[in-house]
């Protein structure tokens, strides 16, 4: 069987013939590669430990400080240990959230029992 056209042209595909290599992608082979990604949860971890101790001082959360203290071991571990510094992060933000959730729990009961009335 040949791929031969009516005519008596042979036939050409498209592209490069079976067995030789594509050609080159572009923007592929040129210039530096790009950055390394850093894997470890630093500037995650940060946030967390700013807004933890933002809660602690301004809204008494109490769950804050044991959200900032993950947040602190999460940043020195963040190098060394990356998935279990991620683990501690995320709960660093669980205990950042269930501490407001808690204060305006509290603070719609005391308001709805009337303990804020004068």
């Amino acid at each position: 069987m040949t791929q031969e056209d009516p005519s008596g042209y042979p036939y050409q595909p498209y592209g490069a013939p079976y067995g030789e290599q594509p050609p080159p992608q572009y923007g592929y082979g040129y210039g530096y590669p790009p950055p390394r990604r850093d894997d470890g949860p630093s500037a995650n971890a940060i946030a967390s430990l700013v807004l933890n101790l933002l809660a602690l001082l301004s809204c008494c959360n109490v769950l804050g400080l044991p959200g900032a203290i993950l947040a602190g071991l999460a940043l020195s571990k963040a190098r060394t240990e990356p998935r279990t510094a991620r683990k501690m992060v995320i709960w660093s933000w669980i205990m950042f959230g269930l501490g407001y959730v808690l204060g305006i729990g509290l603070f719609l009961f005391l308001g709805l029992a009337g303990y804020l009335e004068d």
